[in-house]
């Protein structure tokens, strides 16, 4: 596992990595308050669907910690705030939402606890989210290892690594298992404009891991899967939803069309805290547009025309019909499958082999 973490709770202050600066700086910042989580969260110094939503846990328990009180439930009142803000900072991820309702689920079941035992019941819970966070990519890389074979070559989007995730990472978690397996695999990294995670952060971490990476422009994917020098393509999502659509970087769409064009299968790696059951199919999925600016300028140096109008969507819909499985710790399963997560019983039929 690598040795870097996204974020961590240190002496009730939490720790964020600062990914903007990565690779070149590694240097964490120290949020007191929500409301510095809440902007880490905006301007992208955390990123990664399930990172955001240990952060947004994290940010109500700093905020708890710093509400004067008598009871707990004037605790609840003063955090309604709190969680509005949080929700906002990042629209497409549903792990936010994922976790800020559970920390409210914890409050509502104990309102009956001192002010001061409710704090500490918020922290506990918020530090748990992450621990229970690393366990479940770790299952989701157990299920995804099968894919791994001596000389495959596999390509990855974005970056659904530990730097995303409370640790491991998803799509990478088979990386570091197979790692450790010693199979012999390399990885094909996508740059992904405008913000280049995979650039900078994906090509960093497996670099760091000693694992087998080379870096691609977005613009060469097509090229490598026609050749048929890619057995297989893993990335992580934002959001998966009933039908089984998948929100996911900008490019993730494209990506899935080439895939299916050349016959390559396109495996989605999805927590279950990133999927939303409560919303049907794909379109309804907000999509959030960013700053003109992360596509006009690189590290603040301009690469295009002042004044250009500017499209910058951070994220992209890939309807079902082109992802080949989704790998959940729960197990592998057809898109169309995904309506049955939280039943046991459909569960152990609809499991995959891969």
């Amino acid at each position: 596992m690598p040795m870097l973490e996204a974020i961590k709770w240190v002496k009730d202050r939490v720790y964020i990595l600062e990914q903007r600066l990565l690779p070149e700086k590694i240097e964490y910042l120290e949020c007191t308050d929500y409301e510095e989580v809440a902007l880490a969260i905006e301007n992208l110094s955390i990123r990664g669907a399930p990172a955001i939503g240990i952060a947004a846990a994290m940010g109500i328990a700093l905020a708890c910690m710093n509400i004067k009180a008598s009871t707990a439930k004037e605790i609840y009142d003063k955090l309604k705030p709190v969680f509005n803000r949080l929700i906002s900072t990042r629209p497409t991820a549903v792990n936010i939402k994922w976790a800020i309702e559970r920390m409210e689920r914890l409050i509502k079941n104990n309102l009956n606890l001192s002010p001061d035992k409710l704090k500490k019941a918020l922290k506990n819970e918020a530090i748990k989210i992450q621990e229970e966070d690393i366990e479940i990519n770790k299952k989701i890389g157990e299920y995804a290892l099968p894919l791994f074979k001596n000389g495959c070559t596999v390509m990855t989007y974005c970056n659904a690594g530990a730097l995303a995730t409370g640790g491991y990472g998803t799509a990478t978690a088979p990386m570091y298992l197979a790692k450790e397996k010693g199979i012999n695999f390399r990885v094909i990294a996508c740059e992904t404009r405008p913000v280049l995670q995979g650039a900078r952060i994906t090509s960093f971490e497996l670099l760091q891991a000693g694992i087998d990476v080379t870096l691609i422009t977005d613009n060469t994917a097509g090229v490598l899967l026609k050749k048929g020098m890619i057995d297989f393509v893993i990335l992580g999502t934002d959001r998966t939803v009933r039908n089984g659509d998948v929100a996911n970087k900008i490019g993730t769409y494209s990506l899935a069309v080439l895939c299916k064009e050349n016959k390559v299968p396109f495996y989605v790696a999805a927590p279950t805290s990133s999927i939303d059951l409560r919303i049907k199919s794909g379109v309804q999925i907000p999509i959030e547009e960013r700053d003109p600016n992360e596509v006009t300028k690189i590290k603040n140096v301009p690469i295009a025309p002042e004044g250009i109008k500017v499209i910058n969507m951070a994220f992209d819909v890939t309807p079902a019909k082109y992802v080949t499985a989704i790998i959940t710790e729960k197990g592998a399963f057809l898109p169309n499958h995904i309506k049955y997560i939280n039943n046991s019983e459909k569960i152990e039929k609809l499991r995959l082999k891969l």
